[in-house]
């Protein structure tokens, strides 16, 4: 029913396809970009359905005031605050390693603007629970989501991180201004 809803939606009404070359994994880490709009999250949240999956997502505290906060919950969303020096990657770790089902995306800039220098978080939680990181890049011009990529992390987190956002180059945000993959 859910599958239907959300298929019918991003595909029919919205218009938007999918391409879809990576497996459904117990646990990953979903890599999403490029993100340079609010709307990112919904029409990811789309696809995920559409395509029958799941996915929780991390987002800043202040989102999550009422209603909106429940929404967000009800939709996977899990509350970070960002002011907190905490080990918030300690904490996904163990998640990840008690979960049997574990689908989480983050965005790697942290941010809907220009920003070269991606948070390494989604790494270090793929690292350290020892979980594939699927990349999924959204293409506002092709109204196109694409997962066909996914990459174990090495430990080499120069290389690897090379690697991933080479992979986003050609992928147009809402507001392409807003998006830096920055030196590579």
């Amino acid at each position: 029913m859910k599958k239907a809803l959300f298929s019918f939606i991003y595909f029919k009404l919205l218009g938007w396809k999918a391409e879809v070359n990576v497996p459904d994994y117990d646990k990953c880490i979903i890599c999403a970009a490029p993100h340079t709009t609010n709307w990112d999250l919904f029409i990811g949240k789309l696809f995920i359905g559409a395509i029958g999956r799941e996915s929780g997502f991390l987002m800043k505290k202040e989102w999550f005031f009422f209603p909106l906060g429940c929404f967000f919950r009800w939709m996977g969303g899990i509350p970070v605050d960002r002011s907190r020096r905490t080990s918030l990657v300690d904490q996904v770790i163990e998640m990840a390693k008690k979960s049997s089902k574990f689908h989480i995306a983050i965005t790697p800039e942290g941010t809907r603007s220009a920003n070269p220098n991606w948070k390494k978080g989604f790494y270090h939680i793929a690292n350290g629970a020892n979980i594939p990181i699927v990349l999924i890049g959204i293409d506002y011009e092709k109204k196109c989501i694409y997962a066909n990529k996914a990459l174990m992390p090495t430990g080499d987190i120069e290389k690897d991180m090379r690697e991933i956002k080479l992979y986003y180059k050609d992928f147009k945000g809402k507001h392409p201004e807003k998006f830096d993959i920055g030196e590579v």
